[in-house]
């Protein structure tokens, strides 16, 4: 097992790609298949020994200690640091200097579904003399990660090396001798400390051949997502109310828990979030409901 044991979901984004549906819930707390999309990556680092959390917010923290009200997930603890002021990654990773200490960090962006392989990301890490070592896959939509003998040597092309051959995951291990390279209260990205390592041969590359991953950033991406969990999840949640009558596709719909759907109510590839009420008699299709919906819809957010 890793010493690694500690890990950073980045949490405070906006989530403006996701309008409506996070104009009530930061973006990590969206529901995905009954349960805050979130709970995934939480569940994931669990998985390979991490057991205590630092989640950074802004946008409606409030939320974040609705859902977490004990600081806790499966037994494992949760620091929460709001930012008044979005600071990026690179200044959310120093704004959490005292929590790391001289520990070192996963760190792993809120709004991915992934399987990627963290227990080999990991053991890379440890094996390596790099400060940083980045989780990359070889093909992807924005592949601006060159790479080379195991080494990112560019980024964006900053360096004017390359433009790139590797996507970025938003999954990474750093030592805490990184945040030397992170100037203090800034709002700024973790890219020139990546490209300083870069220069220093410290920037390590782990990449994936294998591995599945999505970012949950827009409508198109939410809906697959729920599609490729449903082999391993109930689409009608237990603990949903349903109407006898009503016509729900369970191939095509979720249903969270504590909804409900009332009496005639049809329903076909629609997403309901728990406590969502659906009026007798509606009928949806290609819709998300979040609180409430009523009459005939197609390809709302409601």
């Amino acid at each position: 097992m890793s010493n690694i044991h500690k890990a950073f979901i980045l949490g405070a984004g906006l989530g403006t790609r996701l309008k409506p549906l996070t104009d009530s819930l930061p973006k990590p707390l969206v529901p995905l298949y009954h349960e805050p999309m979130v709970n995934y990556a939480l569940r994931h680092c669990q998985s390979v020994g991490i057991d205590s959390f630092a989640i950074n917010t802004h946008h409606i923290p409030e939320q974040w200690e609705k859902h977490y009200p004990e600081h806790l997930f499966d037994g494992a603890d949760i620091t929460f640091f709001y930012e008044e002021i979005l600071l990026e990654t690179g200044g959310g990773i120093k704004n959490i200097e005292s929590y790391i200490g001289s520990d070192p960090l996963l760190i792993y962006n809120g709004d991915i579904l992934t399987d990627l392989d963290l227990s080999a990301l990991l053991a890379a890490h440890e094996a390596s003399d790099n400060v940083a070592t980045l989780a990359l896959f070889p093909c992807g939509p924005n592949c601006n990660v060159a790479v080379e003998d195991g080494k990112i040597v560019d980024m964006r092309n900053a360096r004017g090396i390359h433009p790139g051959t590797h996507q970025f995951t938003g999954i990474y291990c750093i030592n805490p001798e990184i945040l030397e390279l992170i100037p203090a209260n800034e709002k700024v990205s973790i890219v020139p400390a990546f490209l300083k390592l870069a220069e220093q041969g410290k920037l390590g590359a782990f990449v994936s051949e294998t591995a599945s991953w999505h970012d949950l950033g827009s409508r198109d991406s939410y809906f697959e997502a729920h599609q490729l969990l449903r082999e391993k999840s109930i689409s009608i949640h237990p603990d949903a109310n349903v109407d006898a009558s009503a016509d729900i596709c369970a191939t095509t719909c979720v249903v969270g828990p504590h909804a409900k759907i009332g009496a005639g109510v049809k329903l076909r590839d629609t997403i309901v979030w728990p406590n969502a009420e659906i009026m007798a008699n509606s009928e949806l299709s290609g819709c998300i409901v979040r609180a409430s919906a009523e009459g005939i819809h197609s390809g709302k957010d409601l």
